[in-house]
Parts: structure tokens; sequence; C-alpha cells
């Protein structure tokens, strides 16, 4: 009872019912209650029951193999729950995808499916064409193995489209790094063979025609190389005929709709109904299609694939010659003959399209030749004949233009290089039944056949291996093998053989072959049959169903004869293109006399059964389906083998369960005992033999347990009435609870009811007046009564408190004055303690900074004393160079001056010239004034005289007006002349004074030349000869290394001899005086008066002598010795400082000369301060000395290469300089041409010489008084300890002359900084984890614009340009070679925004100099503006930011599913659904256990990396808002794909996941940075999955709530949601419809995904550094010597 069963229906196929009344053996009525609520007595047969039904929680199962009972209804059940609820379209059968076809576009094929499925095993995600693609892609790469997928299924099942989303995925998942777009052109080739093989058909608008495997290849880096393509089966009945509503291929179409456009003229087409091959069905166009623009399409497609216009024209051709043979008009003459029309306009068009003759073309359609052995016949054709000539030649010609398309394909195809594995598509045709079946569907039957026995051995032998993976004894399992069908149709006088047979007889008939198989295969042959009602058809029993095949046409379609005559015809073809597709081939002769030629237009494709068997990977079978029709689907799903696969597998253990599964969901039927035990693997052996008595149900496996058919469904029962009783337990105690809670609710108010009913009785029979006056009087008298007690115990206690706190307050009073009388004393006494201790220790302090103040003084001044000497020496070798080369220079100078004094004479007289002119000039102009004023003033009188007479002669007015008119007419033409000849003068003289100008500025410009040639030869002479000078003092120094540390060896033993002996008396020393003033102390009363404060800080404050008059006696004591004890200290130090001011001085002489060892330097400088600190107590140097003689000999070994690269370097400049002097021979005979302009320069050029010489004299006093001064200095280094001022003022004044004699050398190390700046080390060679550490963010952007300062500084455009362009390169270098390193793009991306800030910062722009302090602003670049480098520096930084993004995603990525959705982080609660699925025994599950820490460890090492390399916390911001995105994106895209994720509680472990993502932003102080809002879908999806979703108010929230996901998301989470107890409800499609009502306002996305590549725009903001340039110190690990700070 209540178990519920599935019954036959005529409608629906099966119906399902639940058993009303117990069913016991014997019994032949079963009592039903159907869904309906209506009772039913169902007849059944004791030996077959009925089959169950599975437990609603197996429902809806992604793997139809999953299910406890697997039968026919369950399969078909489980197809509509999944297609008609949850619209899903993919369902798993085992290894097998079956596909339901909606017929409509589906938003599940996108690009962030593709990436959604890529990386994923098969069985992780929800069933999707992408996930089998990805096992045979997986399984390709993992283990090298070639793969296949086949793609079955009828006409209108979505093979077509399947098949190309396959190959799609392929290409997605594995581009290549090339630029030949192989993938688009693999891609490319399916619109063309579509519009050559497909045709509109009765259940589909683009059927396949023909079978298709294409072989995609792959390198050894699994990438696209190339593809191949096989075809099988062309349906070329198709060209020649159409039945009612079907059309031809659609390229006929397409031509005929492009007929009139130019290019396609000469074809000669009209519309589609004017041909025979196109309008035969009826139907020309199909409503949604555009056939020109399909035409455009195919047109690009080849265009894509290669195939230049003269290729696409050629086909073209060919296919128009069809549509013309088509119309070929042939009529009847007679009974026997038939003629074609001389005029007939078709024929003539079909012959000039192919270049053939139409009279020889008409003749052999209407007439055949029989060859025998005595003569040659023609015979005439009888019209029916002749048009099954014409149509068979239609269909040759298209079937050898189909091939050669597809020949050209693959060579557009081809590769170059080594295939190392492939993946083949096969496109075939699923198995067909129609109500008249012909030779098309024999062959498609038998093509099947052939596949259904490959795929049934594969399905065993996947078994096979599963049971050995797990030791599973392995048991034969019987499954339906079709070979016997094989055997009838392909064996030795099968149905073929016989067929090929009869196509070879003269008169062979279809009838005649029928007869034969009757007599061959009737009750001879199980599987072939004879219908009663028909002698024409014949029955076989395939794999699928029993298949009646009319036989009429077998032979003609078989034949398809194409008589020798029009091949021989069409072979000698003018036209290249049909002569190639009839070449002579060998023919194997007839064995009959006559010999009539027939070539097989249609042969049977045998499949190659070794092929398949290596390659055959994962089936996809395709069905259709629109609205669920339950006997469409159960006829398709025999036709396809599925019910087959299924019951191989259920034959055997369909369901399996690992063990940690078995155990979470049935826990609940184990006992107490048997959870105690630790091994859960034991625990479930013992449970199941415990409630499954029959041990042959299941099988234990290493990893899993194996169950037969129906014990899952047996367990959920059994799990189901444990939890029923559970329940009626727990209602029996609640409701017991409750009832009693009520009753004793009900008593306890019973009892208070009668309580104060019985009171008021009793009251009112004992109350009377005198008790109640008795009553008020007793209670008067208590009152008094009690008051007096009450008053006097009052009184006594108030006089014993008020005493007690007396002697209280009086207690604590005088305890609080002793303890700070006690603190007061203390205080006196730490004072005067403190005071005396902090004086001591301040004058050891201040005479052990003394020593070190002098120690350094010391040093420095011997180091510029160092320096001052090489100067020296090299300035000396300057000038006797400089004397040697001023003979020369002043030959050059005289020849000079006898060139100057000529261009000086030539000047002189252009200047006479000018002036004669501009005299000239001046007189001719004063002239013209004087005439122009002249007749101005006459003008003036004229006009005077008439006003004057104007009124006399009014009367002859006309006449006289005329007349002066005239006059003044005159007088202006005249006037207008000689203004316009006095501005034509003034010009020509203008002119003449403007030449004269140029003509002295080239002079100034030439004698300018002339001293910037001088300036630079006097440059280079001083150059070469301070290198020279360098390089001779470096030589002599060796000697004197030599003999410095002989004598610092002496004086180091001298030196350990005395410190040993102060040692010795020091100790004495301090122990007699340690231990007198242990005697004069008592220490453990001092110590346990002193608290643990003031014997910490006892050398602050406070002096003790005068305080304390108990120890006056023995500071005296004290006083004396310390004060002989100083003396005799001080005596001593002051020895001791001379000999360290001796030994420093010698170790600072070799810090100079080793200055490259810093480490030996800083050891050292330590070991003296150490000595002075310890009462200058002078350490071992054995150690050092040996050391510092290795470094010495090394730097010998240096100074020797450095000298003869020197040596070289002098040879290149002396090379340079001969060099020089001869350019300035050539130059020098330009000048002297020129001599006689350049007179007045010889007086400037004597003066500068005078200057020279009066410098070289100047420096060589200097060098002499620097020589004095070097020897006074030697002297007072003796006394620096009493001269300490004047050493400084000394010292200062040093360094000044240093800076000066710097300044001289300065030319020649430009050049060579110059060089250096080309490849900044700093960039290259620099490591992120060394610079990091203790060090300032953005310490190399801020060295790199100190260098950019420093050229803008020196107005050095070359060097800036140079700087700029290298740092740029170097930081795109390094980015590339570290393109995956995340440390390495974080450092350069912050130091990239560090320096473009800097550049902003510094530019002197003022919306940037808002924030800078008054000494950074005198920082700014002065001379350059760097905007458009700010730009390019932008574009880089935007570059590696994109990089550092990509980085972070691909090593978070596969963390997030397994951490975010997978984890559970809520433990007791499974958000999982154990149900058994299988996957493939080869998807290997090789992914870490991520949790969600592991998500938060990620994004902390991310936060923590980009802080540690000082980013900008606005990037890291915008960093981590894009990574949260990325998460949320991913993991909720991840849930659209996985229906088994959709539960309440796997809600509630998403939800709990998100918060500890928002706990760690909080962490990080994170919460304002967006990144929340991003994981907004997530946590609405979450809860989606968690609110109730029954009732209007339900859907309304969700409507309300739900507003970061769109309509279609929302329906996908609704229709995806899978309960995961029996107490779970699905959702209703009504309420599914009600929220999709409410939805439909909404103007969102219609993808189902979010893009994970999506990209948030990236800002850097300006922050200013705060740190000053001139505080930045360069570190020594950073290796840049050669940087100097100025």
């Amino acid at each position: 009872q209540y178990n519920r069963v599935w019954i036959p229906d005529s409608e629906e196929v099966w119906k399902s019912a639940e058993i009303a009344k117990d069913y016991r053996v014997g019994d032949k009525v079963l009592q039903l209650l159907l869904e309906d609520g209506t009772e039913l007595d169902y007849s059944v047969d004791p030996e077959c029951l009925p089959p169950l039904r599975n437990p609603d929680i197996l429902v809806g199962e992604n793997d139809l193999t999953a299910l406890s009972y697997l039968h026919e209804p369950a399969v078909l059940h489980n197809l509509r729950i999944r297609f008609a609820e949850s619209k899903l379209i993919y369902t798993y059968s085992g290894i097998i995808l079956v596909a339901m076809n909606p017929y409509k576009q589906l938003p599940i094929y996108g690009d962030p499916i593709i990436h959604a499925y890529s990386g994923q095993n098969m069985g992780d995600m929800d069933p999707h064409i992408f996930a089998v693609a990805e096992e045979a892609y997986k399984q390709m790469a993992r283990n090298n193995k070639n793969q296949s997928i086949i793609v079955s299924g009828e006409s209108g099942a979505g093979k077509t489209v399947s098949a190309r989303y396959a190959m799609r995925y392929f290409a997605t998942v594995s581009k290549s790094g090339s630029n030949a777009h192989v993938e688009d052109k693999v891609l490319a080739s399916n619109p063309i063979t579509e519009a050559v093989g497909n045709a509109k058909t009765t259940r589909n608008d683009n059927s396949s025609r023909f079978g298709k495997y294409t072989e995609i290849s792959f390198d050894e880096r699994n990438q696209i190389i190339g593809a191949n393509m096989r075809t099988y089966l062309l349906e070329k009945s198709r060209v020649v005929f159409q039945s009612e509503n079907e059309r031809n291929y659609h390229i006929f179409y397409q031509l005929c709709a492009s007929a009139q456009q130019s290019e396609f003229k000469h074809l000669k087409l009209g519309s589609a109904e004017e041909f025979n091959y196109t309008r035969m069905g009826g139907s020309t166009v199909l409503e949604g299609v555009n056939d020109r623009a399909n035409m455009i399409e195919t047109q690009k497609t080849f265009t894509l694939l290669g195939f230049k216009e003269d290729f696409q024209m050629d086909v073209f051709k060919v296919l128009a010659a069809i549509l013309h043979l088509g119309n070929v008009q042939i009529a009847a003459v007679g009974n026997e003959r038939s003629v074609i029309s001389e005029d007939d306009g078709h024929l003539e068009v079909f012959c000039e399209l192919l270049g053939l003759d139409s009279g020889r073309v008409a003749q052999w359609l209407c007439n055949r030749k029989i060859v025998t052995t005595s003569e040659t016949v023609v015979k005439p054709m009888t019209r029916p004949q002749a048009v099954n000539a014409r149509d068979a030649l239609a269909k040759k010609i298209y079937a050898h233009l189909f091939d050669f398309i597809v020949e050209r394909i693959n060579q557009a195809l081809q590769f170059s290089g080594k295939q190392h594995t492939f993946i083949g598509v096969l496109d075939i045709y699923g198995f067909e039944t129609f109500d008249v079946n012909s030779f098309e569907q024999f062959c498609i039957n038998y093509a099947n056949e052939k596949l259904q026995q490959q795929f049934n051995l594969h399905v065993f032998k996947l078994e096979q291996e599963e049971y050995m993976k797990e030791d599973i004894p392995w048991t034969l399992i019987d499954f339906y093998d079709n070979q016997p069908v094989i055997d009838l149709i392909e064996a030795k006088m099968g149905i073929l053989e016989l067929l090929d047979e009869e196509c070879l007889l003269p008169h062979g008939t279809d009838e005649n072959w029928l007869q034969k198989l009757y007599n061959n295969f009737v009750n001879k042959n199980s599987l072939f049959e004879k219908p009663r009602m028909s002698n024409t058809s014949f029955i076989i029993q395939h794999f699928a169903d029993k298949v009646e095949y009319k036989c009429e046409g077998f032979l003609e379609k078989n034949r398809d004869t194409v008589y020798d005559m029009l091949v021989e015809i069409l072979r000698a073809s003018k036209f290249h293109l049909c002569a190639n597709f009839f070449q002579e081939n060998p023919v194997p002769s007839s064995p009959f006399g006559s010999a009539i030629t027939v070539k097989s237009a249609k042969p049977v494709i045998k499949p190659n059964n070794k092929h398949f068997r290596s390659t055959v990977g994962s089936l996809l079978y395709c069905f259709w389906a629109c609205l669920f029709d339950s006997k469409r689907i159960v006829q398709q799903l025999r036709a396809c083998g599925v019910l087959e696969t299924i019951r191989i597998s259920a034959q055997s253990y369909p369901s399996r369960w690992t063990y940690i599964e078995f155990y979470s969901r049935y826990g609940i039927l184990m006992t107490k005992q048997e959870l105690s035990f630790s091994d859960k693997k034991e625990v479930c052996k013992v449970v199941l033999h415990r409630l499954i008595q029959d041990s042959n149900q299941y099988q234990f496996g290493k990893t899993k347990i194996f169950f037969r058919a129906g014990q899952v469904a047996y367990l959920e029962k059994l799990r189901l009435d444990k939890l029923r009783q559970g329940c009626i337990v727990i209602q029996k105690h609640v409701r017991g609870w409750l009832q009693r809670k009520k009753f004793l609710r009900e008593r306890r108010a019973a009892l208070i009811i009668q309580q104060y009913f019985r009171g008021q009785q009793t009251v009112r029979k004992a109350v009377t007046a005198t008790a109640l006056k008795e009553a008020w009087a007793a209670i008067v008298i208590q009152k008094y009564c009690r008051a007096y007690l009450v008053r006097n115990l009052y009184q006594l206690i108030r006089v014993a408190t008020i005493t007690i706190q007396a002697y209280t307050r009086g207690f604590l009073a005088r305890r609080r004055y002793q303890k700070m009388l006690k603190e007061h004393k203390a205080m006196i006494l730490q004072k005067y303690a403190r005071a005396w201790l902090a004086r001591r220790r301040f004058q050891n302090i201040r005479r052990f900074v003394l020593n070190i103040q002098l120690t350094y003084r010391v040093q420095r001044l011997q180091k510029k004393l160092e320096d001052q000497n090489k100067e020296n020496h090299g300035l000396v070798e300057k000038l006797t160079s400089l004397a040697a080369l001023r003979a020369g220079d002043v030959e050059k100078i005289q020849k000079l001056e006898s060139e100057l004094d000529r261009a000086a004479a030539h000047r002189q007289n252009y200047e006479e010239k000018g002036m004669r002119y501009r005299a000239s000039v001046e007189e001719k102009l004063a002239k013209l004034q004087k005439h122009n004023s002249e007749l101005e003033i006459q003008k003036e009188q004229i006009q005077l005289k008439l006003q004057e007479k104007t009124e006399e002669l009014k009367e002859k007015m006309d006449n006289l007006t005329k007349q002066l008119f005239d006059d003044v007419q005159k007088e202006e033409q005249q006037r207008v002349l000689l203004e316009k000849s006095f501005e034509l003068k003034t010009q020509d003289y203008e002119k003449q004074i403007r030449s004269l100008k140029e003509e002295i500025k080239a002079l100034k410009d030439e004698k300018m030349q002339l001293q910037c040639q001088l300036e630079e030869e006097r440059v280079t002479s001083d150059g070469l000869k301070g290198e020279v000078a360098r390089l001779s003092k470096q030589a002599k120094t060796i000697s004197e290394f030599e003999k410095e540390i002989e004598l610092l060896q002496t004086q180091k033993i001298d030196v350990e001899k005395h410190v040993q002996s102060q040692k010795r008396e020091m100790r004495e020393k301090m122990s007699e005086i340690t231990r007198q003033l242990l005697e004069s102390y008592d220490i453990e009363d001092v110590r346990s008066r002193l608290s643990l404060e003031d014997l910490e800080h006892l050398n602050e404050d406070g002096e003790l002598w005068f305080a304390y008059e108990g120890l006056k006696k023995a500071t005296r004591v004290l006083e004396n010795h310390f004060q002989s004890q100083k003396d005799c200290y001080e005596k001593e130090i002051e020895a001791l400082n001379f000999k360290v001011v001796h030994l420093s001085q010698e170790i600072n002489h070799l810090q100079k000369l080793f200055r490259e060892e810093n480490d030996i330097n800083e050891s050292i400088r330590h070991e003296v301060t150490r000595l002075t600190s310890e009462n200058m107590m002078i350490p071992d140097f054995k150690q050092q000395i040996s050391e510092l003689e290795k470094q010495k000999r090394d730097l010998e070994i240096r100074l020797n290469e450095q000298t003869e690269t020197m040596k070289g370097k002098l040879e290149e400049l002396s090379n340079q300089l001969n060099h020089n002097r001869e350019e300035e021979g050539t130059q020098r005979k330009t000048v002297e041409a020129q001599n006689e302009i350049h007179t007045k320069e010889k007086e400037k050029l004597m003066d500068k010489i005078q200057e020279i010489q009066e410098a070289s004299e100047h420096l060589r006093k200097q060098f002499e008084t620097e020589n004095e001064v070097k020897s006074s200095f030697q002297q007072e280094a003796s006394r620096l300890t009493m001269e300490k001022r004047d050493l400084e003022e000394e010292l200062d004044m040093k360094e000044r002359v240093i800076k000066k004699l710097q300044d001289q050398v300065k030319t020649l190390t430009k050049t060579i900084e110059k060089e250096k700046w080309t490849s900044p080390p700093i960039i290259i060679d620099l490591k992120p984890r060394g610079v990091v550490v203790n060090m300032i963010p953005g310490l190399p952007a801020h060295i790199l614009f100190m260098c950019v300062r420093y050229a803008d500084s020196l107005n050095d455009a070359d060097m800036l340009k140079s700087l700029m362009n290298s740092t740029i390169s170097g930081i795109k270098q390094v980015v590339k070679e570290h393109l995956e390193d995340f440390e390495m793009l974080s450092f350069w991306l912050s130091n990239t925004c560090h320096f473009l800030n800097c550049l902003k910062q510094y530019s002197g722009e003022e919306e940037f100099m808002k924030h800078n302090s008054p000494h950074q602003n005198k920082n700014c670049l002065n001379n350059f503006d760097l905007s458009e480098y700010r730009q390019i520096l932008s574009d880089v930084a935007i570059r590696i930011y994109h990089q550092f993004i990509i980085v972070m995603e691909n090593n978070i990525q596969p963390i997030i599913v397994p951490g975010m959705l997978e984890y559970e982080s809520l433990q007791g609660i499974s958000g999982l659904k154990p149900t058994g699925f299988r996957k493939r025994s080869s998807s290997i599950d090789d992914t870490d256990a991520y949790t969600v820490a592991s998500v938060l460890q990620q994004l902390s090492y991310f936060y923590s990396t980009m802080c540690q390399n000082g980013l900008d916390p606005e990037i890291v911001r915008q960093a981590v808002k894009q990574l949260f995105f990325l998460i949320g994106a991913v993991t909720l895209n991840s849930l659209f794909l996985r229906k088994d994720m959709c539960s309440c509680r796997k809600g509630m472990q998403i939800r709990c996941n998100i918060s500890y993502l928002e706990e760690w932003l909080k962490d990080k102080n994170l919460q304002n940075n967006l990144a929340k809002e991003t994981l907004e879908p997530l946590s609405q999806a979450a809860w989606l999955l968690q609110v109730k979703k029954t009732t209007d108010s339900d859907a309304k929230e969700i409507y309300e709530r739900c507003t970061s996901l769109s309509a279609v998301q929302i329906i996908k989470i609704l229709n995806s949601y899978t309960p995961i107890d029996d107490f779970e409800k699905r959702v209703t499609p009504s309420f599914v419809r009600k929220v999709q009502a409410l939805l439909a306002s909404r103007e969102d996305s219609s993808h189902l995904m979010l893009d994970t590549k999506y990209l948030f725009q990236v800002t850097f903001p300006f922050t200013p550094s705060p740190h000053a340039l001139e505080m930045i110190q360069i570190p020594s690990s950073f290796k840049l010597g050669f940087l100097n700070r100025l």
C-alpha cells in the first residue's frame, strides 16, 4: 500500500497510480488510485507486475542511470520533469547525452557558458553539449588519445546545431596563438556544407541530407592546427525529386534569388518557380529566411576559406547547369522512342555553361549504345527511360560537385605541422522509419545498426572497467547483439550482395530482386519477414523496431545509371571543372555479354569498425520536442538505443553511491552501536547486511557501494518510514505536552476560583460589628507598640555606627599620614640619588661624544686631504700639457688674428657703403617732404582765394566751378603720382638696409662659431690632461699603500699589547671601586626601600649627596676616591684617544682606497665606537688586518686593470684629438677665405689669451698653496684634540676648494653618465623583495625622478629623452618578462604610479602643487614639459594593471567554486543531495579540497603584497572590487549550471560564505569600496533559494527583492530548485508563471550568465609624495654607484 506504479496508457504511453490496497501473491486485480482521484481495478499478471515508480527525491535527476528503477516509464517521466517543468533540454544517460530540441533560442551557448564548463569534470555541472565536448577534449589532452563524438537523431532533432556547438567549443577553448585563424576557418566550413548539403523537409527547415565526420586536428599544445571532413550518404535523389512541402538544397534557391545581380546574369537563371528541380515540392520560399542574404553569407565563407571568385563562379556555373538540365523537355515519339527539340533553350544554356556539344547531348540523352562481341547497337530509349537518364546525370554531376567542394574545404583546412591528436565529430542520421520507407531509409538504418553495435560494446567495456577499478566480481551481462541483422544485410548472399547482383543483370527488376529475398530469407531468418498484405515490400527487425521497406526504386537508386556516351561527352567538356569530374577510372568487366556500363551513384557506405572503435569517446543523441509528445519521445528512445544502453546498466549495478554519501544519507537507519564505530566504511557494510538480507543485491567496492535496480528505492522507503515513525513519536510527545499544559492551566484556574469563592463564604458567615471593633483596636495598639520598639532599636544602632566610624576614620587618617611621610622622605632620597647618577652618566656620554666627533672629523680631514692631493697632481699634469699645447694655440690665434683683420676691413667697407646709402636716402626723403609741403601750402592758398571770391562771383559760379574742378583733379593726379614714386623709392632703400643688416648678422654668427670652436678645443685638451694626471697618480699610490699597510701592522701589535695591559689595570681598579662602594652601602636596606620603578629610573633625576645625612661620611670618601680615579682615567683616555686617532687615520685612509668594500668600513667604524663606549678598550684587529691585506691585493689587481683600460682610452682620445686637428685644418682653410671680415675680433681674442695665461698662472699658484696647506694639515693632525674649532673651519674651506676643482673635470664624466642612462639597472635588475622591506614606498620611482630633475637642471634635452625612453622601455621589458609574476607586476604598477605622480607633483602646474611644501616647490622642473611622457606612462600603467588583474583572476578562479559553492561552512547542514551519479571513469577529480578559508587566504595574500609594494590605497580598493566581482560572477554562473546546488540548504551555506567575505572587507577597512555591492546578485540568489515560494505574496516579494538579478536568472533558479529531502516542496510551474508575469515589465539583459571577463574602469588618483627628495637615501644594494647626490 502507498507505493506508486506505472500502468500503460493509450495517450500518454504511461500513467502513474498509487496502490490503494496491499497486493498479495496470486491476486489477479490490483486496486489503484489514479492521480486525478479516480479508483481503478487493474488486471495484472502475477509474472509481469506493473513497474514501480522512483521516489520523488530521484525525480528530475541529471543522469537517467542514477534512477533506482531503470525502465521506460521512469526514463520518460524523468525527461518530462526536466523538460516541461525545469526547462532543461539536456539529460545524461550514462555516457550518452540526450538533447531535447525546444525549437527556440536559449541563452545557454554563449562564451561565458563555454568558459564555465572549461576544465570541469563531466557530472560536476548540469548536462550540456559543452560538458561532452570538454570531456572529449580533456581525455585527448590528458591521455593523448584520439576522441570522437557521435551526434545522431532523426530529422529535426538538432544534430547539425549540436555538432556546430561542439566544434565552436573546441575552437574557443583551444585558441591558437598564430594569426592563421584556423578556428575561424573550421567554423566557416559549416555554412558552405549546409548550403550544398542541407534542405527543407517536412520536419526541419534546415535538415542535413548527408552524414558528416569532421576530424579536428590538434598539436602537442592541444591547439587547433587544422581539420578534415568526410561525408557519408548524400541524398542525391533530392536533386531531382522533392516530396510535398519540401525543398531542394539551399544553394539552388540562393542562386535563383541572386539571379538578377550583374555577376550572375550570364547564368541565365530566373526565380525558383521556373525550374522543375526547385518547384517540385511546392514550397520555394521559407518563412523568415532571406535566400539572397544567405547567398552573400555563403560567398563570404568561400572567401574566408581562401576560395577565389573564379572558383566560386565555376561552382555556380555547375549548379546553374543542373537547374537548366532539369528543364530540358523530352518528348515521346511513339512508345519506343523519345526526342529533344533542337531549339530547346535550356539545353543550349546547359551546354554553353559546361562547354558541351548540344547536338550530341540531345542525341545521347534519348539513346544508348549497346556493345556486344560482334557489333555495336544504338538503341533508342522511351521517354521515362530518357528522363531517368537525365536525372541520373544531374545527380551524378551534383555528387561530383559536392565531393569536389568538400575536397577543396579539406585543402583549405590543411596544416603544415604534424598532427598530434584529433577529435572527430560525426553528424549522421538517426534511425528512421516512415509510412513509406525506401532505399534511403535502408542505407541510414544499416549505418545505425553498425553504430549501435559499436556503442553497445563501448558501454559494455566501460561497465567492465568500472567494476575492475572497484574490485567488483565481474559477471557476464547479457545484452542485445545486433550482429545477426548486420549479417542479414552485408554477409555473403545477403541483401546488399543480392541487390548488386540484380543491378548487373540487363533486365533486372525490383520484383525479381524481392523474389530472391523471399526465397532466401522467408522462414529461414527470423529477422526477415514478408508482409501479409503486400508482395512489393519486406520487413527487417532492426534493433529499434520493425521497418517495412518498399522495393520500388531500389535498383534504380542503387544504379543511378549514367551511360558511357554521356560520360564521354562530359569528359570532353571545354569547362575544366566538368571535365575533371569525369576522368577515366578502371571499371571491372561485366560477367555478361552485353556491356551496359553501370556506375553506382549511391554506394552503400560501410563504416570502418576499427576507426570508430579507436576513436569513439562520447555519444550525443538529439531528440526533438516542441510540446512534450510522449509517444514520439518513446519511439525515439527506442530507435536511438538509449533504452538498450539503460538496460545494460540495469542488468548490473546501476546505482552507485560513495561510502560518505551513503553514511550521510542513511545514517538515520543506523543504530547507536553502529554509529559508535570509527570506520564509516565498516558501518555501511554492517548496516547493509542488516537492512538487505540478499547480499546479491549490492556489492562493496573500494570507494563506492554498488546497488542493483530497486534497492535505492527500497532504502528510501525504509528511510521515509523511519522518518515517518519519528515524526509520529515527536507529534505524540508534543501533543501530550500541549494537552498537559492546558490541563494544568485549567486546574490552576479552577483552584483559584474555588479559593476566592470559599473565602467569600467564610467572611460572610463569621464577620460581626463587635468583632470588627475589637480587631480595629488591636491593630492600633500593635501599630504604636511596634513603632516604639523599632525607634529604640534604631537609636542604638545609630550610636554604635557613629562610634565605629570615628575610630575607623582616625585609624585610616593616621595610616595615610604615615604613608605620605615615608613617600616624601623616599622622594627626597630618590631625587638626590638620581641627580648624582644622571650627572655621572652625562659626563661619560659627553666624553664619549667628544671622542666620536673628534674621530669623525679627523677621518673627514684625512679623506679631504687625500682627495686634494689627487686633484693637485692632476692639475699639475694638466698645466704641463696646457703649456705644451699653448704654443700651437698661439700660432692658431695669430693666424686667426690675420683672418680677423681682413674680416674687419671688409666689414668696415660694408659699413661705410651703408652709411653712404643711408645719407643719400635721407636727402631724397627730405626733398620729397619739402616738395609735398609746398604743394600743400599752395592748395591752402587756392582754397582761401576761392572762399573770398565766392560772394562776388555767384553769377559765374557754374563756369568757374567746372574750371576749378578740373584744375583740382589735375593737381590731385600729380600729387598721387609723386606719392607713389616716393613710396617706391623708400621701399628700395629699406630693402638695401635689410640686406646690410643680414650681412652684419652673418658676420656675427661666424664670429660666434669661431669662439665656440676655440672653447671646445680648450675643453677637450683639459679633459685629456685630467685623465693623464689621474692615471699617473693611481700608479704612484700603489707603493704608498704597501708602506702604509706595513706601518699599520706594526702599530697594531703595539696597540694590542697596550690594550691588554690597560684592560688588566681597568679591571683591578673597577673591582676595588665596586668593593669600596658595596662596603659603604647597605644594599639590602636600599633595595627594600626603593620600589621596582625607582630602580628602573634611577638614572633620571635627583642628587643624593646633600639629602641623606646618614651617608655624608661615605660620600666624602667616595668623592675623593672617584676624583683621583677620574684624573687617572682622563689621562689614560687622552693617551688612548691619541692612539685611536692615529689608528682611525690609517683606517680611513684605507677606506678611501677601498670604497667598494662597504661592509669592511662599517665593521671598522663599529669597532671604533665600541672601543670608546667600553672605556676606550681597543679590541683585537688581527683578523681585520688580514682581510684588509687581501682587499689590498685585490685592489692592486683592479688598479692594474684600470690603468690598462685608461691607456686604451688615452689612445682613443689622442686619435680623436688628431682627427679634430685635421678637421680644424680644413676649417682653417675656409676661415682664411674670410679673413678680411674679422679684423675687429683680434683685440678680443688677445684679451682671452691673456685671461687663459692668467688662469694657468693662478692654477700654478693654487697648486703651490695647496701643497703648503697639505703639510700644514699634517702637522695640525697631532693637535686635533685641542684645536677642534680651527680644524672645522679649515675643513669647510678645504671642501670649497675641492668643489671648485671637481667642477673643472665634470666635462669628461658627463659623457660617461649619459651612457649609463641608456640601460638603468634600477629597472632591469631590481628585485621587489629586497626593496619593500624597511624602505619608503616607490623608492625606485623617486630615484628615477631625481635623475629626471638632474637632466632638467642641466637643460640637457638629449639626456632627458634618453632617460625617459629607457625608463619606459625598461618597465615594459620587465613586465613582459614577468607576465605571470604577481609580486613583480604589483611592484612595478606601484612604482609606475609613483613615478607618474612625481612627474605631476613637480611639473610646476598649479593643480598639482596645492599640497606641496615650499621646499618641494623649489624642486619643480624648470626647462621641460613632460605631459606627453605622462600620458605614455599612464597607458603603461593601465596595461600593467590589466595584466595584474588577469594574474590575480587566474590564481583565484580555481578556488572560487570549491570554496564558495561546494564548501559547507555550516556543519551539520548538508546542501548536497547524494544521487549516486556515475561520473565517467576517466573523469578524475584532480581538484584540491579548497574551502572558503582558501579564498580568504588568497585574498589576504593579494592584499598584503599590494600594501607591501606601496600600491595606492585607491588602486587596491579597485583591485579588490574587481576580485569580488569575479568571485560573485563565477559562483553565480556555476550555480546557474548546477541544478543539484539549487536548494534551501545550499542557499544558507552560500550566505554564510558571503558573510566571511564581508568580515574580511571589514577587517581590511575596505567596506566602503563598493566591493560588497558586487556580491549583491549572489546574495539575492542565496536569498531566493531560502525564501518561501508558494503564494502570490511570495512572488511579489521575489519581484521586489531580487533587483540585481535579471528575469532570465530568476526563472532559471526557480526552475532549477531541487529539494534535498522529501519534506521540501518543488516550485510549481504555476508559481514560476506568476513570477514570470511580474518580471515581464522589466527591461534587463536576456543573458543568463554574468560576464566574468568584464573589467571595471580603472582610475589612477593623484597622490602627492610626502617625502623630501633631498632626504632620500640610495641603498648600496641597488648598485647605483655611478649616481652622485648634488
